[in-house]
């Protein structure tokens, strides 16, 4: 419901303020008439009040994603208004929308550059529509692009038990010393001690009983798994590891997959999913971006399986976050630090690169950052470093998509995904990119 806010003086601001403050801490709910319209009031916190004498609609235009109204018809009078409780909106179902399945990419299109790109303002939510390669005419030259050079290693295995059943390995992460972190898909969990043939196919080949793994043990829902060394390891994964597509692919892996589920500037092995929204970008690109001036800056973070995981709760501010590792170097926090000085944006491509950046902010900017983050980020979330943002279009339900929802507003997110399934956009991995300024 659009509400008109008459102009104030900054006089009447500070008084105005200092009386709705007065009135929030003593008052559950009141019910302010102007211009004929009814407007909720909820006395959670002195700082809603605030917000309010220094108008709402534009002080805090995301309010939509916390509180739930249900609005009545005009000419209602107060006898038959109906007020639902004001609540947060953290639900699991508040981040859903509709996905034909025909829009979820099932493979790369011929030529990266070559992807659509939805552009998003973020202060009035406008979209536009592009092809990915126009990006640089959005691109300044004091900005600076921020990427991740995580490289996807082969981190889907087949095997069999000794006893004969088949087992599928996803590897979450290597741990060095020739073990993984991974999870298992087995008929019968294996016990510790259990060696696991490795095999060319799911449906297991014949293979030679020295490429095995150990189950060493059990940690949690993940299993970790021993080759003889870690030059061993290297040698399994090359012979045997297939490219861990995400399951919403529905088929097997291809030749080309090898390298186009990979962007052009990966450099550190070590990511089980690729940081998609990196997959768009050609050499070619790269260069154009480089002589505009606009700086590259490059992190990383190793993407876990983790990534492919549901939320499992209702109530999404409960979520547990998987933990992934991150590195940045000081280059890259000079080169950061410098753009912002400059009054230029940190544009992350891709919502690791968000992470890895928020979690390593400070009050003085960015400093180097070596270890693991779990950082869960979502709707009311205070953005320290990033300014814009390239990513992919995300699942139902996913942290990814609240991350985004976040960074701009949960409604004006879901919008523009109505917006981009009218325009038949391609989805997910393989999919087209949005950039959210």
């Amino acid at each position: 419901m659009a509400v008109g806010w008459p102009p104030m003086s900054s006089r009447a601001n500070r008084h105005c303020t200092k009386r709705v403050i007065r009135t929030v801490r003593t008052t559950r709910l009141r019910f302010l008439s102007w211009a004929g319209e009814i407007i909720p009031v909820a006395s959670f916190s002195a700082i809603y009040g605030y917000c309010w004498a220094l108008r709402i609609s534009e002080v805090f235009p995301n309010i939509a994603d916390f509180y739930s109204l249900e609005t009545t018809p005009q000419d209602a009078t107060p006898a038959t208004l109906k007020l639902s409780a004001p609540r947060f909106v953290m639900q699991l179902s508040d981040f859903t929308y509709h996905l034909p399945e025909r829009l979820i990419a099932q493979h790369p299109v011929s030529e990266r550059s070559a992807s659509r790109m939805l552009g998003l303002r973020r202060d009035d939510g406008r979209i536009s529509h592009h092809r990915f390669v126009e990006l640089l005419e959005f691109l300044r030259s004091e900005d600076v692009l921020v990427f991740n050079n995580t490289r996807v290693i082969p981190a889907r295995l087949y095997g069999r038990k000794e006893s004969g059943g088949r087992i599928e390995i996803l590897i979450e992460r290597q741990l060095g010393r020739g073990q993984l972190l991974t999870q298992l898909r087995a008929s019968k969990s294996p016990k510790p001690g259990c060696r696991i043939v490795l095999t060319l196919t799911h449906e297991g080949d014949e293979s030679d009983q020295a490429n095995c793994m150990t189950v060493e043990r059990r940690d949690g829902e993940f299993f970790v798994l021993a080759a003889e060394s870690q030059d061993h390891l290297q040698i399994l994964l090359k012979q045997f590891g297939h490219v861990p597509l995400p399951p919403y692919i529905k088929r097997d892996g291809e030749l080309q997959d090898r390298e186009r589920y990979q962007t052009v500037y990966a450099e550190v092995p070590g990511a089980v999913a690729a940081p998609t929204a990196g997959l768009h970008f050609d050499e070619p690109l790269l260069t154009a971006v480089r002589e505009k001036g606009v700086s590259q800056a490059f992190i990383t973070l190793h993407v876990g399986a983790g990534t492919f995981q549901p939320v499992r709760v209702d109530d999404i501010t409960t979520h547990k976050m998987h933990s992934e590792l991150v590195e940045i170097n000081r280059l890259a926090c000079d080169l950061i630090n410098d753009a912002r000085s400059r009054g230029g944006r940190v544009i992350a491509v891709g919502t690791t690169s968000v992470r890895s950046l928020e979690a390593a902010a400070t009050a003085a900017g960015l400093e180097p950052f070596s270890g693991e983050t779990d950082i869960f980020i979502y709707p009311g979330y205070e953005f320290k470093l990033v300014d814009a943002m390239i990513t992919n279009f995300h699942l139902p339900e996913s942290t990814l998509l609240m991350l985004v929802s976040a960074f701009c507003s949960r409604k004006m997110l879901l919008d523009a995904y109505d917006e981009a399934v009218k325009e038949k956009y391609r989805f997910f991995s393989y999919g087209d990119a949005m950039f959210i300024y």
